[in-house]
């Protein structure tokens, strides 16, 4: 880096010690578990850190594929080490995505990014778009792993009592089934909805039946539907959290004397003991704790990552069903408040917000408070931050109807479609769950017996010991079963 004009990554005279004396001068500590380095070219800072932290993972972020270099680099020097995993864009997925894997929900003093200052004068404005990928997803990270450490405990809990309200499973479609074309209409709960909810019964009239779309709802934009007739075909729901059951009531609630619409949701979610009755498609996260408890219990199931918003996960749900064909609509993905308003009419939270009226804290009061805190918590924003970067990875194109974020403004609404385009109905298979023994007995037998395991004990322990905050000293692996155990699940 000393040379009069940087045409190279790398020193032409001496590049691994050019690497080392760059490590040396870093200050880091010991609880750095992942580092992401910006374009490292032909990476030659891998030895020199991998010595200074053995411990910690190194993950490289290319520009250009290895060995593809936009500059010519000497050959009289060969790198000692290579980082144990590498995305550059031919790998086909997502910044985001392939650090989502690379990476669990880690805390942002546990991730460390790495610049290769020189790379910065070659590839411009490539090496910060990179640059702000990383640190957008240490951001989202950060807050996934404060999420987990304030929920974990409930999501435990939540998951443990699911395997006794859930009597009837939903066999899930596999991806790449050529069975389904029929268009997916996915909803949020954004004011946005308001606004759709006339264009998509207009369409439905027009097509002359409700099979015009599969409606798949997140459950918080359930009341805004059947408030304007619409029954939503799959509702779904993922927040483990207690109000999240208000979402849910209208499911069994049915005064129609209709049957019920099937319901999707997290294991980790709350779910009302009444749902009970209702065929459930379990979403699995893809940790090791749920994958082993289900796959064990023998209960269909589906996985998809965690997202952070059902909306997200709504929009996994949608492609994995569909299969290879079927246009996917989207509505109500407002991911903004408009003016006060942060949901769509009818909303379940509303009738709280009114049984806590009074003169001196009028609902109005209380409704702005409310959207002043949802507009300084940014959540919204980083949720549009990541669906920007999402859409052009998604499999096949979204279309939206009325009123969205403007991060999808870039899409092309096609409504009406054609009415040749519409396809086959999609139906679910169901199985009854009948258990030999307590299935919650036998969800902390597997958990043990996995704590045991060779194979899958360090793991496993892991993942188990990020869902609660133990005190120092109490997280052996012969205990945390026993502390499990005491969260008085039953």
């Amino acid at each position: 880096m000393n040379q009069e004009k940087i045409t190279s990554l790398h020193s032409r005279y001496n590049p691994c010690g050019e690497a080392e004396r760059y490590i040396d001068s870093l200050s880091l500590n010991e609880k750095i578990r992942f580092f992401i380095l910006i374009e490292p070219g032909l990476g030659y800072m891998v030895a020199p850190l991998k010595k200074r932290a053995p411990n910690a993972k190194v993950i490289a972020l290319h520009i250009d594929k290895p060995g593809k270099m936009a500059i010519q680099e000497p050959a009289a020097f060969v790198p000692t080490a290579q980082p144990d995993s590498q995305w550059h864009p031919e790998t086909g997925v997502s910044v985001q995505e392939f650090l989502e894997a690379e990476i669990p929900d880690s805390e942002a003093s546990e991730i460390r990014i790495l610049e290769w200052r020189p790379a910065l004068n070659i590839y411009g404005r490539s090496y910060l778009a990179i640059l702000e990928e990383a640190a957008a997803f240490i951001k989202r990270s950060d807050a996934n792993a404060r999420t987990t450490k304030t929920f974990g405990p409930r999501w435990f809990k939540n998951s443990i009592k699911n395997l006794l309200i859930i009597k009837t499973a939903v066999n899930p479609v596999k991806r790449n089934s050529p069975l389904v074309s029929q268009p997916f209409l996915v909803t949020g709960a954004g004011p946005g909805l308001e606004d759709a909810i006339p264009i998509i019964k207009k369409t439905i009239k027009k097509e002359i039946s409700q099979t015009a779309f599969f409606i798949l709802a997140s459950s918080s934009s359930v009341a805004a539907l059947e408030a304007n007739d619409l029954k939503p075909n799959l509702a779904i729901s993922t927040d483990g959290s207690n109000w999240a059951r208000l979402h849910l009531y209208s499911s069994f609630r049915n005064d129609s004397g209709e049957k019920a619409y099937p319901l999707a949701a997290a294991l980790t979610a709350a779910i009302p003991s009444q749902c009970g009755g209702l065929p459930v498609l379990v979403i699995c996260d893809g940790s090791l704790w749920q994958t082993l408890i289900l796959q064990e219990l023998q209960i269909p199931f589906i996985t998809l990552p965690q997202r952070g918003t059902v909306t997200a996960a709504a929009l996994d749900l949608a492609f994995t069903l569909s299969g290879n064909s079927g246009q996917i609509f989207i509505a109500g993905m407002d991911l903004e408040n408009r003016d006060m308003r942060s949901h769509a009419r009818p909303y379940s939270f509303d009738a709280l917000i009114e049984e806590k009226s009074v003169r001196t804290d009028p609902a109005y009061s209380q409704t702005y408070r409310r959207s002043s805190l949802l507009k300084e918590g940014g959540s919204y924003g980083i949720y549009a931050s990541w669906f920007k970067k999402q859409l052009s990875f998604y499999p096949r194109p979204l279309y939206p109807i009325g009123k969205n974020n403007s991060v999808f403004s870039s899409l092309k609404a096609t409504l009406p479609y054609a009415t040749e385009q519409a396809g086959a109905a999609l139906s679910f298979q169901t199985v009854q769950l009948d258990f030999d023994i307590n299935p919650q007995e036998k969800a902390f037998k597997v958990l043990e017996n996995g704590l045991k395991d060779p194979a899958m004990s360090d793991a496993l322990h892991k993942e188990l010991k990020s869902l609660i905050l133990l005190k120092s000293g109490s997280d052996s692996k012969n205990e945390l079963i026993g502390i499990f155990r005491s969260m008085n699940v039953f």
